[in-house]
């Protein structure tokens, strides 16, 4: 059966963001990813010509566009989207015993890295996030305090996650998020 063009190219790039996931970026070797991937060696040569510096950066695009679209696919209630993208964050946890984070936090934390990517993922996800708390009567400013406030809490409630191998810290940051989205609500009801 012939692989379908892209297909080599996709399997690099799935194994360099679970390799992220798992080991962060200086995880993500060129070796790695083939013995991941089962890629042939000539294949890195081909399609990321650039090496591992290219393979990191495409492998973290790739990242941030997929949770990006889980972010727009919960376009629901504000409080239902939340609760999605934190229960999408556990099973993940889960489905990997806790080995496997966010890719892009592997990117921000890296000496290496390219800061401007990890900086405007996390911007990415916040101004979609923001744009759910504005649907939902919030104000510009407390909307994207609160979509800020959302990323930076999930993303250091799955580190705590993985370090205690439990959802726990994902639960609280749950209640936190409910309850401080609730009060920036009453708040924006009560100066209309």
């Amino acid at each position: 059966m012939s692989e379908r063009r892209g297909g080599t190219k996709q399997r690099m790039l799935v194994s360099a963001v679970t390799l992220l996931r798992e080991r962060g970026s200086r995880g993500v070797t060129i070796d790695a990813v083939l013995a991941h991937s089962g890629a042939p060696r000539g294949s890195v040569y081909h399609h990321f010509p650039g090496g591992r510096e290219q393979l990191v950066d495409e492998a973290a695009r790739f990242a941030t566009d997929f949770i990006s679209g889980m972010i727009t696919d919960l376009a629901a209630e504000p409080t239902t989207a939340l609760d999605r993208f934190i229960d999408l964050w556990a099973q993940m946890l889960v489905d990997t015993d806790y080995r496997a984070g966010c890719p892009v936090v592997g990117v921000a934390i890296a000496a290496e890295s390219d800061s401007d990517l990890a900086s405007d993922a996390f911007a990415t996800w916040s101004g979609q996030l923001a744009e759910h708390y504005r649907a939902d009567g919030l104000t510009e400013s407390a909307a994207t305090t609160l979509a800020t406030s959302t990323i930076a809490a999930v993303e250091g409630a799955i580190i705590l996650s993985r370090a205690e191998r439990s959802t726990k810290p994902l639960d609280d940051v749950r209640r936190m998020l409910h309850a401080y989205h609730g009060a920036l609500a009453s708040g924006a009801e009560s100066s209309s």
